[in-house]
């Protein structure tokens, strides 16, 4: 966590997490509070992508 960053604006991101297994966080979210923007984590895959790029 110490290393990720907001792609949009490089704030501090914030971690929610709503399952987690013994290993891994498998669903939640990473919020950037600078410019209020959320990245979602998906089967244990953070979604880092600019909101406009992501599908």
């Amino acid at each position: 966590m110490d290393i990720l960053a907001c792609p949009v604006c490089k704030g501090e991101l914030e971690l929610s997490v709503e399952e987690e297994n013994e290993k891994e966080i498998v669903r939640g979210s990473l919020h950037c509070q600078k410019c209020n923007e959320r990245y979602p984590i998906e089967d244990t895959i953070p979604n880092l992508l600019p909101p406009e790029q992501r599908n």
